[in-house]
Formats: structure tokens, C-alpha cells, sequence
């Protein structure tokens, strides 16, 4: 095993993060944190030489669905039921104080 982390390191880290732990939070996490930095540490282990890179667990091909024609909906019909139109399209609340 490498460098264990200490309270220090948390509480430096905590600092960094602008976190006010307290006591018994930094016992805490410090005995979680080394937990998993340990962890890493044994995968860091592992001889993966013969395993190839992937970017998936399992093979995926072509995952997405054909793109076929279906039932159009009728646009008037669609826009009558919605609570506000303009210029044929739905009118929704402006957001993050822009003006429509």
C-alpha cells in the first residue's frame, strides 16, 4: 500500500472545496476516502496487458431504431389544444428573464 491519506488531507481537500467539516466528519470521510483509494489501488493492480480497450461492457451494434414514417399528427389540431399559439407554433413562458 501506497501513501495513506490522513485528516489532514481531508481537511485540506475540505478547505479546497470550501466544506466546513467537523471533527467527526473528518474521521469519517477520511476512513472513507482511504477506503477508496485502497480500492483503486487494487484495480490499479490488476495485469489488463492482454484486454483490449473498450468503451462498452457488453457489444452494442447499431442500437438505434430505423427511422420509418408513421402517423402524422394534424398541426391546427395539435395547436388547438395547446394554452397559447403564435405565428403557428407554441407559446411558452420566457425563461431566465429573456423577453419573448
Amino acid at each position: 500500500m501506497a501513501h495513506r491519506i490522513t485528516r489532514d488531507d481531508v481537511a485540506h481537500v475540505a478547505r479546497l472545496a470550501l466544506l466546513d467539516l467537523t471533527e467527526e466528519e473528518l474521521g469519517r470521510y477520511t476512513d472513507q476516502l482511504a477506503a477508496v483509494l485502497e480500492h483503486a489501488e487494487d484495480v490499479e493492480a490488476l495485469d489488463l496487458g492482454d484486454v483490449p480497450p473498450t468503451s462498452l461492457p457488453i457489444p452494442l451494434r447499431n442500437v438505434l431504431r430505423r427511422d420509418e414514417l408513421g402517423v402524422e399528427l394534424d398541426r391546427d389540431e395539435v395547436l388547438s389544444q395547446a394554452p397559447a399559439v403564435q405565428d403557428g407554433r407554441f407559446r411558452v413562458p420566457a425563461i431566465l428573464g429573456e423577453e419573448p
